[in-house]
């Protein structure tokens, strides 16, 4: 078993303090209480700034949906107006960036999953004067860019937990289902379970945007390799449809998972999907944007220069009943 050295990354992040939250951004966000004077209370009095938030997801993928709560609640408290867009093309989340650039905006978060790509935009950003950070896709690579700061999860530290307990639980055959070859993200989750899994491991590229042909590819592979007895997928929508597959193929497999949402949740309560890896997505949008007006107002940078670890944690049976008190809220 091989576990890869790899720099010290800070693993606590900013403890923020409970507040009423205000009135809405332009992407919206929850309402606030007013005081009496007529004034939301729990707004930041700094002056309205403008944050592009710019991200690879794909149309429909609801694990965008808790980052982007979380962003929009902190957009809320810091007086911000937000820019919430995705783009799964690198190419097109590229010309957002530009965008942003040429509006002038405050500040801009951005998923570094094809960081070759994006790169040197951000730079073009950086260079204008405008801050950046890096969130969700880019571990390795966000510092080279010149983001001022990072939030997620080492993607192949999370891999090699993964893997890990694969091995605990007796798996002897693991199926890691990558839905977009090239992200780098994915490719170090499924990289990360193989270094630490004693047993067999094969990946299997699906094409993420076409759930039908994910599930049929699933099931193919499934009925031609009987051995498989655990299904990794890299997405709670492609956890569900990997449950399809198991079924359609008559197979034994369990299935787990890195991330969630409420769906999934529900699927870990019923015992369709055994286990998730948590990169708390909610708490990667609320970082992000609230470290750009920290930066912005106070000259504040969090993490020490290195990355501000989200995650991994592990959702199952023994804490699911907890997770999905708040997933009912939009938040997990």
């Amino acid at each position: 078993m091989r576990i890869r050295s790899r720099r010290t990354t800070t693993a606590a992040f900013v403890a923020v303090a409970a507040m009423t939250m205000a009135g809405c951004s332009s992407s919206g966000g929850r309402p606030a209480d007013e005081g009496a004077d007529g004034a939301a209370a729990g707004v930041a009095d700094t002056p309205r700034m403008e944050i592009a938030m710019i991200t690879h997801a794909a149309p429909g993928d609801t694990f965008w949906d808790i980052v982007r709560s979380g962003a929009e609640d902190a957009a809320a408290k810091d007086n911000v107006e937000l820019n919430f867009q995705g783009a799964p093309e690198a190419g097109d989340q590229v010309n957002l960036v530009q965008s942003a650039i040429d509006s002038g905006v405050d500040g801009i978060a951005v998923t570094l999953a094809k960081a070759d790509a994006l790169n040197p935009v951000v730079q073009r950003a950086v260079d204008a004067g405008i801050p950046v950070v890096a969130f969700n896709g880019g571990f390795e690579e966000w510092q080279d860019s010149g983001a001022v700061g990072y939030f997620g999860q080492d993607e192949e530290l999370a891999g090699e937990a993964a893997g890990t307990r694969l091995t605990e639980e007796g798996a002897q055959h693991e199926l890691c289902v990558i839905q977009e070859q090239g992200h780098v993200g994915l490719e170090a989750r499924c990289r990360g379970v193989d270094n630490t899994f004693n047993g067999t491991s094969e990946v299997l590229y699906v094409t993420g945007t076409d759930m039908p042909s994910v599930q049929q590819a699933i099931t193919s592979k499934l009925q031609q390799s009987p051995s498989i007895d655990r299904v990794v997928t890299l997405g709670a929508p492609f956890a569900m449809t990997a449950v399809q597959s198991v079924d359609a193929a008559g197979s034994d497999a369990q299935v787990v998972t890195f991330d969630t949402n409420s769906e999934l949740i529900g699927a870990i309560q019923d015992g369709d999907v055994q286990w998730a890896i948590d990169q708390q997505p909610y708490l990667q949008g609320y970082l992000a944007v609230d470290s750009l007006w920290l930066y912005n107002t106070n000259g504040n940078t969090i993490g020490g220069g290195q990355a501000t670890l989200t995650g991994p944690s592990f959702i199952d049976s023994t804490n699911v009943d907890r997770v999905a008190e708040f997933a009912a809220g939009g938040t997990r």
